[in-house]
């Protein structure tokens, strides 16, 4: 039932985060086996998606950040943090934790640290993929609220996190 508002806010046609997947369309709710479930279909892969209406708040899904969240998002990738002494496995699960969070701003976070953390040291193959998946996102996410093609938006962030 197009357009039809779910229990959790969404509808068919709204434009989400899922911070596993990316950012992405509702495009359907299917029924399957009693359960409700959005057919997301992710915008970097064109890869659908299906997660259970009852949880898909606990599993992050939300609508997309709005113009003021990402500038703000953006703009903190020009502050510099200071390295973490942690061991890598640490950092990971840290870093896991801010991406399931999901925020634009703690995934702005996560890019911005392993970043300089790469400029140091060569990344474990697992922060890197971390590092890959958050970058996409932030780029995917920041773009399509900021109305920025994807490669420009990529020079502005990587401009930011060189300041």
């Amino acid at each position: 039932m197009a357009g039809a508002k779910a229990r959790s806010g969404f509808r068919i046609g709204d434009s989400v985060v899922y911070p596993l997947q990316g950012v992405g369309c509702i495009r359907a709710k299917e029924k399957r086996n009693a359960r409700e479930y959005y057919r997301i279909q992710i915008l970097s892969s064109e890869m659908d998606v299906l997660l259970p209406v009852d949880n898909a708040l606990d599993l992050g899904l939300r609508h997309l950040a709005t113009q003021d969240e990402a500038k703000k998002a953006i703009s903190s990738l020009s502050v510099r943090r200071e390295m973490s002494r942690m061991d890598w496995k640490s950092r990971l699960l840290m870093n896991q934790e801010l991406m399931k969070e999901g925020s634009m701003l703690a995934v702005a976070s996560v890019v911005n640290s392993l970043y300089h953390r790469s400029k140091v040291k060569e990344l474990p193959v697992q922060e890197r993929k971390l590092y890959d998946n958050a970058l996409t996102l932030l780029v995917d996410e920041s773009s399509s609220v900021l109305g920025i093609n994807a490669e420009e938006m990529k020079k502005k962030i990587f401009s930011r996190l060189e300041k």
